[in-house]
């Protein structure tokens, strides 16, 4: 068999792989090319040779060794199984069962929404595949319209595991991952542990898509998708009204608070007898956050991290980098708090500090708080500069050395990004200030901006709006990776409790000395005066 495009490792011509015949290419993606083959009976199968980030990395074969022999095991006819894997060669490749269906993201586009007994057949087949999966110890974590097939009017789960694995390889160690947007839980994308809550997630997610026909959390760019399944915002207009209390209980941001599997199937059945889901839930969401309607967005041709395996083409979901996330067995969300919440906790004890030591020390605080922001960007800039890197080239031994060469480069562009993104912050927080001043002393006296109060507010602002305005995403994104990588999780309460009480200090040692510090200024503008 020869060779294909120089420097991707990946042959794609019709002949040999192993004791499989390869017929022709059905599709590619981020983790390698789909060929249709033929075994030594002469079955159909899907074969996914995998690329050179693979081929090249010893780690991530050993990784695909260990994680293959759990993916061996699951059996279902509704689950297109691996069935055999040869990561030691040359040439490594996955082989799976051929599933000849289109996807299901193709049913709906050519046929629309689907109806109610449809939507049953649906819900039960993906819950049976899930069943299997789980059963032996694996998260799928990727369920969605694009890695469900139809045959014969029933779904077939493909795509679970192998190409996580490889992804997980090859891009955790610089903090991002492949994934589409608003079908990726939000666990997966803040890095969080996974476990069967996760696949409940993906499964409303799908099962919505297919009651409306719309992406349950809309279009548009990455982060803002991204956001909206932060919060939940959800968009289930279309989705009939006696399934929407099950699909909005499962698709909640807790996953400690969706419904597990016995209750899914319960409310699924009496959504098939004609009565309201609400009744079969013992936590029923009872808050719907309502998705914003905006113009749709045209959606760019990318190829995902796989593409299915299916004799039907169709535009996929665009690829996106996210935070990482492990392939690991099964857990109970409920029995540890998220890291998630850790971080939200330790970033907002940083902003507290920075407020505290703006009441006290001005200039001091918005210049640490620049550089903070600085750090951050880089190191979003530089993991995600590694990722490109490692995508298109593979894992080499010169990548750490790049990273560090090239980390100037990055921090240049960080700190441009930072003066940039901080001029409405400022703008706003010296508004804030002038204006909490003039509420400070009355509408008959001058304003006093620079009154310990005063200074709180405008700084609280400026920070907010630095963390949500415009080029906050990134900073945001940089920050989480920096506070999980910087602070384990045994010490998380204990560093907040202490910010906590380093803001305290600050606060009345400001109170003390009766006015803000401005060095190392001597001048104010506008004509103010220094205390």
């Amino acid at each position: 068999m020869t060779g294909g495009p120089a420097g991707d490792g990946i042959t794609t011509e019709v002949g040999h792989l192993g004791p499989y015949r390869l017929l022709h290419r059905l599709g590619e993606g981020g983790m390698g090319v789909v060929h249709l083959g033929l075994d030594r009976a002469g079955r159909a199968v899907a074969i996914k040779v995998l690329r050179a980030h693979v081929a090249h990395d010893p780690e991530a074969r050993a990784r695909l060794k260990r994680e293959v022999s759990s993916l061996l095991r699951v059996r279902h006819p509704l689950v297109a199984e691996v069935l055999d894997a040869d990561v030691d060669g040359d040439q490594p490749y996955v082989v799976t069962r051929f599933v000849p269906g289109p996807g299901l993201d193709a049913v709906v586009k050519d046929e629309g929404a689907l109806p109610a007994a449809r939507l049953t057949v649906l819900g039960r087949g993906l819950s049976q595949a899930l069943g299997a999966i789980h059963a032996a110890g694996v998260v799928h974590r990727d369920l969605k319209p694009g890695n469900v097939l139809v045959l014969d009017g029933q779904p077939v789960v493909i795509d679970f595991g192998i190409a996580h694995v490889a992804d997980d390889v090859r891009l955790t160690s610089v903090g991002l991952v492949m994934g589409t947007p608003g079908y990726l839980s939000p666990e997966v994308i803040d890095g969080e542990p996974v476990g069967t809550a996760t696949d409940w997630w993906g499964w409303a997610a799908t099962l919505a898509f297919a009651a409306s026909g719309r992406p349950p959390f809309g279009r548009g760019p990455m982060d803002v998708v991204i956001d909206r399944v932060r919060r939940g915002q959800c968009d289930l207009d279309g989705v009939d009204r006696r399934l929407q209390p099950l699909l909005v209980a499962a698709l909640d941001v807790d996953p400690a608070r969706r419904p597990g599997a016995d209750e899914v199937l319960h409310a699924l059945d009496r959504y098939a007898a004609g009565e309201d889901t609400t009744l079969a839930l013992s936590s029923p969401a009872t808050r719907l956050v309502p998705l914003a309607r905006t113009a749709p967005v045209t959606r760019p041709t990318v190829v995902p991290a796989l593409t299915p395996v299916s004799t039907t083409s169709h535009t996929p979901e665009p690829a996106l980098p996210l935070l990482p996330f492990e392939f690991e067995p099964l857990i109970d969300p409920s029995s540890r708090p998220t890291g998630r919440a850790r971080r939200n906790g330790t970033l907002a004890a940083v902003l507290a500090v920075l407020v505290g030591s703006a009441v006290g020390w001005p200039t001091a605080t918005a210049v640490s708080a620049a550089l903070l922001m600085a750090v951050a960007r880089t190191v979003e800039r530089s993991g995600a500069a590694m990722t490109r890197r490692r995508y298109d080239r593979g894992g080499r031994r010169t990548d750490v050395l790049v990273g560090v060469v090239s980390v100037p480069w990055h921090l240049l562009g960080a700190l441009v990004a930072t003066l940039l993104a901080c001029v409405l912050p400022v703008v706003l927080g010296v508004a804030t200030a002038f204006s909490a001043g003039l509420l400070i002393t009355g509408a008959n006296a001058s304003p006093q901006p620079t009154s310990l109060p005063a200074l709180a507010a405008g700084a609280a602002v400026a920070l907010l709006s630095a963390w949500w305005g415009p080029g906050g995403s990134s900073l945001r994104r940089g920050s989480r990776v920096v506070v999980r990588a910087t602070v384990p999780p045994s010490a998380a309460a204990v560093l907040v409790v202490v910010l906590l009480v380093l803001t305290a200090g600050a606060v009345f040692a400001a109170w003390q000395i009766g006015h803000p510090v401005w060095w190392p200024i001597h001048w104010l503008p506008f004509g103010l005066r220094l205390p």
